[in-house]
């Protein structure tokens, strides 16, 4: 057996259903077996578009107290350390132990982060510096800003969160594993091959070797469903382009595509890599048959 949690994102139309139907939805997502539901974040991504993912998590979490709540990732630094930390603490309040936070720097539209005000070529150093602060108010530490992006002192957040929220540290380049070793319990990866995510655990692992932590490294994906992959990649192609704007051959060789048994064999070698979370953006002919087949995945993957 293989100690993995799989998560999926929401039904792509849950916030234009009714809330009976809302509730429906997630029943069937936690029916099926899988563990959580992840979301992303965005404050005014391409053309606008967002999600604030604490929100979107809450009204999850209270819709259907069996699945966990997993934001991928947060850009922590479009918030406010402190205000990102009382989000948290109070989703932790509401759901313990159901809460994970991945944190990442963004960038994909560099007008996201002047809109709000912030410098893109800032926001890896805004990233660590909000990381550190939000970790230790958690933690129930006094603490003062960095001195550089934030200038507070004694700020408190109470109630701690029992148990412990971990953060995993999302991205797929040598800076995003070095920030996973010094300020996470794991790192979320994203569109790399096998190889690549054998050695980016290694490598957080020996880095943050002196921290004593429970790692928690993770693949977050989108994949295709379908009675074949020529039609799961119509429906993943379609959903990836729409979404990111950008062709789809891009990220074609990182997605999986097809039936159940496709779709944990391409996934199988990550968890067998180290990878004790699995967070999928199905893409498939209805609502129900993506979580049905996400279900059969996960309990492939646990059965290893």
């Amino acid at each position: 057996m293989n100690d993995v949690r799989v998560g999926v994102t929401p039904p792509w139309d849950l916030g234009r259903v009714s809330a009976e139907d809302q509730r429906r939805r997630l029943a069937a997502v936690a029916d099926a077996g899988i563990d959580h539901i992840f979301t992303a974040d965005h404050v005014s991504f391409v053309g606008g578009a967002g999600i604030d993912g604490p929100v979107r998590l809450a009204a999850i979490g209270g819709m259907e107290p069996r699945l966990g709540l997993y934001l991928g990732v947060f850009l922590l630094s479009l918030r406010h350390p402190l205000v990102a930390a009382r989000q948290i603490a109070s989703l932790a309040e509401m759901a313990p132990g159901r809460v994970t936070i991945g944190v990442g720097v963004g960038g994909e539209d560099r007008h996201e982060f002047e809109v709000c005000e912030i410098d893109p070529a800032t926001r890896g150093r805004r990233t660590d510096a909000a990381l550190a602060i939000v970790r230790r108010l958690l933690d129930g530490e006094t603490v003062d800003g960095d001195g550089t992006f934030y200038e507070f002192a004694d700020a408190l957040i109470r109630p701690i969160p029992e148990p412990r929220v971990a953060f995993t540290v999302g991205g797929r380049s040598d800076a995003a594993i070095d920030r996973a070793a010094r300020l996470g319990d794991g790192w979320l990866a994203s569109w790399c091959s096998v190889g690549r995510f054998t050695a980016g655990v290694a490598m957080t692992e020996q880095l943050g070797a002196e921290r004593n932590v429970d790692w928690q490294h993770g693949l977050q994906i989108w994949a295709g469903i379908g009675d074949d992959r020529a039609e799961a990649r119509g429906y993943v192609a379609d959903g990836m382009q729409t979404f990111y704007g950008i062709p789809f051959e891009a990220f074609e060789k990182y997605t999986p595509m097809g039936t159940a048994d496709d779709i944990a064999d391409f996934l199988m070698p990550y968890v067998e890599a180290g990878a004790k979370v699995i967070n999928v953006s199905p893409c498939g002919p209805t609502r129900e048959a993506e979580a049905e087949v996400m279900g059969l995945v996960a309990e492939r993957l646990r059965l290893g």
